[in-house]
C-alpha cells in the first residue's frame, strides 16, 4: 500500500471517529406504526441519524461513546404540531379582526413580536417534545426568516406556507405589505397570481382560507361562486409540486375543496354529521385532516372571561402572552368588553360551541375509524390557543372523540411526516431516519398525559434536556407566578419560587419564610376570595430583581400595592413588598 493510501485510510479513520454516536440503552422503543412496545432496545444516534436499534444484550458500546440510560422510559418519535402560526402570539391582542383592542396595543407591535420571537417559539416548542411545526398561513417576511433556522438544532424544524389566498380578507388585517398573512383573490387570475408570488419565497405548500358566506350569500351560494378561484389556485400549485392546504369548516366547502383537488383540510367539519360517501371521498383522494379542535373554545373562553388554563399552561406557554388573556378583567374598554363576555356566555352561543364541538369530535372519529389520515394540530396563536401549551388540551380533545391513544400518537408523529411525503425521513423510531426523538419517563399509550413527562428531546441527533433549551429569566419567573395567581392555582403559584424564600415588608421586617409557609398563606385567599385580581401598571428590570407596580382587586376593594422580586440560582427567592 502506498504512502498516499495510507494517509487516505487514516483520514478515512478519524473522520469515521468524529461522528458523535449516542447510545440509548435498555429502552422501550415505540412503534408507532404497529402500535406496539419493544422492551430492552438499544437505539444508536451516529451524525445525526438513527444507524442501529437492537436488543441491548446484543450491543457492545465503545468506550468513547455518550450514553443514556433509558431504563424505565419510553423512546417515541418527536411530536408534530401540524397546524400553528408564527404570525399570532396566541394573546389577547393577536387578531385585532376578532376584538380590536389596537388603542390599547399597537398591531405593529405584535408584528414585530411575531418577527422577533420566531426562534424563542420554536425552542419552547423543542423544550415540549414538539420536534417539528407546520405554519398553515403566515406572511413573507416569516416564510424568508424559516431559512435561517434550517440547520439549527435547538429549534423545531419547519414546514411553512406564505398568506392565505383568499376571497375575503378582514379589513383590520388589511394593506400589511410583506408582514400581510393574505392575499386576495377575486379573480381566477388573481388567484393564479397569489401562487406565482410564494414560489420564490420557496413554501413547503400553498393554503386557502375558504371562506363562505362573507359576502352575503348562503354558505352553499358564496362556496359555489367562489369555486372556480379555488379549483385554479389549487390546479397552479399542483402545476409547480406544491400540496395544497384549505381552511373549510362547513361540509360542502370542504365536500367542494377535495372534488376540485385539495391534499389537506386544516379544520374539522363543524356544521354537520359527515356522511359515509364524504368519507369516501376522502379516502378515495387520499385527503388528511387535521382536526384543531381546541381553538373555538380558547376564543370563547378568553372573551367570556371564565379561561381554566391549569398548571400546565401556567408553566409551558410563553407567560406574558398569557396573561394577556386576562387583561379583560381590567381594561377601561368597559362597553366592548361587556358585549363579547355577554356574547361568550349567552346560553344559545354557548350551545352552539358545544354542538359544534360535538360534531366535530363526532366526525373525527368516523375519520379515524374508516381509515382517513388524521394529524395533530392546535392552530396555535390564535387568541387562547397558546403556542405549545396547547397541544395536550388538543390530545385530550382527541382522545374524548373516542381515538386511542396508539392512534392519536401516530396521528401525532409518522402522520405528520406523511403530510409531506417524509415519511422516509422521520415519524418513526426507525434505522435510518432522523433522531428526531421523544425521551420519556412514562408511557403516553396508558396515559396521554405522559407526553409531558420529557427526560430528553433529541433532535438532528442532539440530546437536549428540556429546561436547556429555554431558561427562565427573572421578569419570566415574575409573570408566570403573577398569571397563576390571577388564575388562582397555588401550585403553578409557587412553583417559580424557592424552596427557603423569604417575604419581607419593605424594607426590611421578615414576615415568613418557606415555600410551604407561603402556601397556607395563598391557599386560603386563592380559595376564599371573590375577584381577586391583579393589574400590572409598571415592571423595571435591574439585573436579577424585577419591580411591579401593581393593582391589586380583592372583591370590591382595590390596594395599590409594589412588589421587588429577588432572584437567585432560577427561583424567587426573596419578595419586599411597598403598600
Amino acid at each position: 500500500m502506498t504512502r498516499k493510501h495510507l494517509l487516505a485510510c487514516a483520514f478515512l479513520i478519524s473522520t469515521f471517529s468524529l461522528f458523535a454516536q449516542t447510545y440509548i440503552t435498555h429502552v422501550t422503543v415505540a412503534d408507532v406504526e404497529k402500535q406496539r412496545l419493544l422492551p430492552d432496545q438499544t437505539v444508536v444516534i451516529t451524525d445525526g441519524l438513527i444507524s442501529s436499534i437492537k436488543k441491548s444484550s446484543t450491543v457492545k458500546i465503545p468506550q468513547n461513546a455518550t450514553v443514556i440510560d433509558g431504563r424505565g422510559k419510553f423512546l417515541f418519535p418527536g411530536l408534530v404540531d401540524a397546524h400553528i402560526h408564527f404570525s399570532q402570539n396566541g394573546g389577547l391582542y393577536t387578531r385585532p379582526d376578532a376584538i380590536d383592542l389596537r388603542k390599547y396595543m399597537d398591531y405593529n407591535n405584535e408584528i414585530a413580536l411575531a418577527r422577533s420571537d420566531m426562534e424563542t417559539k420554536l425552542r419552547r416548542y423543542l423544550q415540549n417534545g414538539i420536534t417539528t411545526v407546520v405554519d398553515v398561513g403566515s406572511s413573507f417576511n416569516l416564510l424568508d426568516a424559516r431559512n435561517g433556522f434550517k440547520d439549527n438544532a435547538t429549534t423545531a424544524q419547519i414546514f411553512m406556507t406564505g398568506p392565505l389566498l383568499t376571497t375575503y380578507e378582514p379589513a383590520a388585517l388589511a394593506n400589511l405589505g410583506n408582514d400581510g398573512v393574505f392575499t386576495l383573490t377575486k379573480t381566477i387570475e388573481e388567484g393564479i397570481k397569489g401562487v406565482q408570488q410564494q414560489l420564490p419565497h420557496q413554501p413547503d405548500f400553498i393554503k386557502i382560507w375558504y371562506i363562505a358566506g362573507a359576502d352575503g350569500l348562503s354558505v352553499e351560494e358564496s362556496a359555489r361562486k367562489n369555486l372556480p378561484i379555488v379549483n385554479a389556485i389549487i390546479e397552479e400549485a399542483h402545476k409547480h409540486n406544491l400540496k395544497v392546504a384549505v381552511h373549510a369548516t362547513e361540509r360542502i366547502t370542504a365536500q367542494l375543496a377535495v372534488e376540485n383537488g385539495a391534499d389537506f383540510l386544516v379544520h374539522s367539519v363543524d356544521d354537520e354529521v359527515i356522511t359515509d360517501d364524504f368519507v369516501a371521498l376522502l379516502k378515495k383522494n387520499n385527503v388528511a385532516l387535521c382536526p384543531t379542535l381546541v381553538v373555538p373554545s380558547g376564543y370563547m373562553d378568553t372573551f367570556g372571561q371564565k379561561l381554566e388554563l391549569g398548571t400546565h399552561d401556567l408553566q409551558k406557554a410563553d407567560p406574558y402572552q398569557l396573561g394577556t388573556l386576562l387583561d379583560l378583567k381590567h381594561l377601561p374598554e368597559t362597553s366592548l368588553i361587556e358585549n363579547y363576555k355577554k356574547y361568550a356566555n349567552d346560553p344559545k352561543n354557548v350551545e352552539k360551541l358545544q354542538k359544534s364541538d360535538s360534531i366535530s369530535r363526532v366526525n373525527l372519529k368516523k375519520l379515524s375509524d374508516a381509515g382517513v389520515l388524521i394529524v395533530t394540530g392546535t392552530d396555535a396563536g390564535n387568541i387562547g390557543t397558546l403556542h405549545t401549551s396547547s397541544y395536550l388540551p388538543e390530545l385530550k380533545a382527541m382522545q374524548e372523540s373516542g381515538m386511542s391513544n396508539w392512534k392519536i400518537m401516530q396521528a401525532s408523529t409518522v402522520n405528520g411526516a406523511k403530510l409531506f411525503g417524509k415519511e422516509n425521513e422521520f415519524g418513526t423510531v426507525t434505522t435510518g431516519k432522523k433522531a428526531n426523538l421523544l425521551l420519556l419517563d412514562a408511557n403516553p399509550i396508558v396515559d396521554i398525559e405522559n407526553v409531558t413527562q420529557i427526560h430528553t428531546v433529541f433532535n438532528q441527533g442532539e440530546a437536549f434536556k428540556p429546561n436547556d433549551l429555554l431558561q427562565d429569566s427573572p421578569t419570566d419567573l415574575a409573570q408566570r407566578q403573577l398569571n397563576a395567581y390571577n388564575l388562582g392555582d397555588i401550585e403553578a403559584f409557587l412553583e417559580p419560587y424557592a424552596e427557603d424564600v423569604e417575604v419581607y415588608a419593605f424594607p426590611d421586617q421578615l414576615l415568613y419564610k418557606g415555600k410551604e409557609t407561603m402556601r397556607g398563606q395563598y391557599a386560603q385567599m386563592f380559595k376564599n376570595t371573590p375577584d381577586l385580581h391583579c393589574e400590572l401598571k409598571e415592571r423595571i428590570v435591574q439585573g436579577n430583581v424585577v419591580i411591579d407596580k401593581e393593582r391589586v382587586q380583592f372583591g370590591t376593594e382595590t390596594v395599590e400595592a409594589v412588589a421587588m422580586y429577588h432572584v437567585e440560582n432560577g427561583k424567587i427567592k426573596k419578595v419586599y413588598f411597598i403598600q
